[in-house]
């Protein structure tokens, strides 16, 4: 396979700097609004307008847990879809933790509407037209909110997620432990001609509308490439691992784990779920000095916690 992704475009630092400038210039003017629809016997969630670039205005869900703190803090990056749930019960009532409705999906499709299949290759072809360009924006915006909370811990501020969360580590350095559970972005223009899985088949079924543009394509995805940001993150990070010989295993993966400019963990998912988000929560409580709150139990277990080491 012919490997494009491996090359960061020139002006890779100034693109993101523009980005960070335009966030700089815009007040994130936050507004929140208690939801006790979302709110637990541990935790209280609200909703929170903040503005990005554009302006767009986003949401997110945040929840804080009852009792004095400072608290640890996580962000849960992002994922491709347009329904964005509050933050998982059992993180809520451990973290600050923050789930983003970003531009176009529910709670911030106004004035833009993102469709799926659509969202993908909106703007594509131009770095700075394509949706994502501002959906990357949000994911900062909101991670600025969550650094500038009063009640967070500032030595214990986390990301869980998608690789979205490899590029907020790489340009901003409050973050202490990066969990990427979920490539995406990472090598996509090797990706997509390989597979005709979606939402990656999005991109192959513009091409096949417009196939002058897959240059276009390529460069755009490659700024947005977890490959070329990955040695300013200096965190402890996990990285979770597929199937040998597919895209997303050990061999896939390998140029993304030896880019980090920090210690790096490697979690070979066992497609069990439970067995597998009990992992990953091991690892993120032991960094961030929480409980961890596993699913799955072995039958002898009569304690919390013990037996669960054991997996």
């Amino acid at each position: 396979m012919t490997t494009v992704s491996s090359t960061a475009p020139a002006d890779l630092d100034a693109f993101w700097r523009a980005i960070d400038d335009e966030l700089a210039a815009i007040p994130a003017a936050s507004e929140s609004e208690a939801s006790a629809l979302h709110s637990t016997e541990h935790s209280t969630t609200s909703k929170v307008k903040l503005t990005s670039i554009g302006p767009y205005r986003i949401e997110i869900f945040l929840s804080i847990p009852h009792g004095d703190g400072p608290f640890p803090a996580l962000l849960l990056a992002p994922g491709y879809g347009s329904v964005v749930t509050p933050p998982p019960y059992d993180d809520r009532m451990r973290y600050v933790a923050i789930s983003i409705r970003y531009r176009g999906t529910r709670g911030a499709d106004k004035p833009y509407a993102a469709k799926f299949p659509g969202l993908l290759t909106d703007g594509i072809e131009n770095p700075d037209r394509w949706r994502f360009r501002g959906i990357f924006a949000d994911t900062l915006r909101a991670f600025e909110y969550l650094c500038g909370l009063p009640m967070i811990d500032p030595d214990r501020v986390a990301i869980y997620g998608s690789d979205i969360g490899v590029i907020v580590a790489a340009r901003r350095n409050r973050v202490n432990a990066l969990a990427v559970t979920v490539p995406f972005f990472y090598r996509l223009a090797d990706l997509y001609p390989t597979t005709e899985i979606y939402p990656f088949e999005e991109i192959n079924d513009h091409l096949r509308a417009y196939p002058e543009g897959s240059e276009a394509v390529n460069r755009t995805l490659s700024y947005f490439d977890p490959l070329h940001h990955a040695a300013r993150v200096t965190t402890n990070t996990l990285v979770c691992i597929g199937d040998p010989g597919v895209a997303g295993g050990p061999e896939w993966m390998a140029p993304l784990t030896e880019a980090f400019g920090g210690a790096v963990e490697q979690y070979a998912f066992t497609h069990e779920g439970q067995t597998d988000y009990d992992a990953v929560d091991r690892w993120l409580a032991q960094q961030q000095g929480v409980d961890p709150r596993p699913r799955t139990w072995l039958p002898q277990d009569i304690g919390p916690w013990s037996a669960a080491q054991q997996h």
